[in-house]
């Protein structure tokens, strides 16, 4: 989808970060961007700041979320593309890891995922004219970070999902495009704690990966990787054996970023945050 010009694009997370920064690049180039986000204050500011339509919604509660998306293809007409961009990353070591941070983290990283794009696979196959989804993952969603356990499964849920709906939407000769995006380290609220190391993947901007979410749409690909330099760590690391890999993550001081980052101050503001995300998965929990 090279011209974007008149196009609806979706985007979950829009408030702020790597959501709004995409927002703003594509509404730039001509397309007719819907935002949502939970945090009011941010989703609103954004909204108005860029002149795109905008709401606050709980993308963990499917009816609020398909609700929107009626709301969105009422005022603004069919989506051509949803980006699915909201997520959290908290972090613990396993055994310190509530029940209910788990469950969150799954939830919005992952099922949130898995049912808007069910919905909107189900919605683009109605109308018989196919369209994109560009799921956000992250560097954890192809490489192991301790500190991060549940974090990294739920990005690596993200991967395997569009990937393997890449095959089957190749092998149905289904006209949707899905796209997964992997980030290194984005300079935003959830890096805050971690020090740079000597990795090859330095930490990205949002700009930067909101231009690898906008590369995805004109040019769809299965995966995306920001920078393009993560992607042949990615792919070179799984050549390697695995306790070279392992002594090398040591060395370049990839294997204690998380955990060092549990205590800092500014952590803990984000994980606090972070703990508010999530309002219908957190009911259902309870329930």
């Amino acid at each position: 989808m090279k011209d974007l010009t008149g196009k609806v694009v979706v985007i979950t997370g829009g408030g702020r970060g790597i959501g709004a920064a995409a927002a703003k690049l594509i509404a730039g180039v001509g397309a007719i961007v819907a935002i949502c986000d939970l945090d009011e204050a941010t989703v609103k500011q954004t909204g108005e700041a860029l002149g795109v339509f905008a709401r606050v919604v709980d993308v963990t509660d499917r009816a609020a979320f398909k609700r929107f998306l009626d709301e969105v293809e009422a005022e603004l007409g069919p989506i051509d593309v949803l980006v699915n961009n909201a997520g959290i990353m908290p972090l613990n070591r396993i055994e310190d890891e509530t029940d209910r941070a788990t469950h969150d983290i799954i939830g919005l990283n992952l099922m949130a995922v898995i049912y808007a794009t069910k919905e909107m696979v189900t919605r683009m196959k109605a109308r018989g004219t196919g369209g994109q989804i560009v799921n956000v993952s992250s560097a954890a969603g192809r490489i192991p970070i301790a500190g991060a356990s549940t974090y990294v499964a739920s990005k690596h849920g993200v991967s395997g999902f569009s990937n393997s709906l890449h095959i089957e939407f190749k092998a149905d000769r289904t006209p949707i495009a899905i796209s997964v995006v992997h980030p290194a380290m984005v300079h935003t609220e959830l890096a805050a704690g971690f020090k740079a190391n000597k990795g090859p993947a330095k930490p990205v901007t949002p700009e930067a990966v909101a231009e690898g979410i906008l590369s995805a749409i004109r040019k769809p690909r299965p995966n995306i990787y920001v920078p393009k330099s993560l992607g042949t760590s990615v792919r070179t690391g799984g050549l390697i054996p695995r306790r070279t890999g392992e002594w090398l993550n040591k060395v370049l001081g990839g294997e204690r970023a998380a955990l060092d980052a549990l205590d800092d101050p500014d952590r803990k503001t984000y994980e606090a945050r972070a703990a508010r995300s999530t309002p219908a998965a957190d009911k259902e929990f309870h329930e």
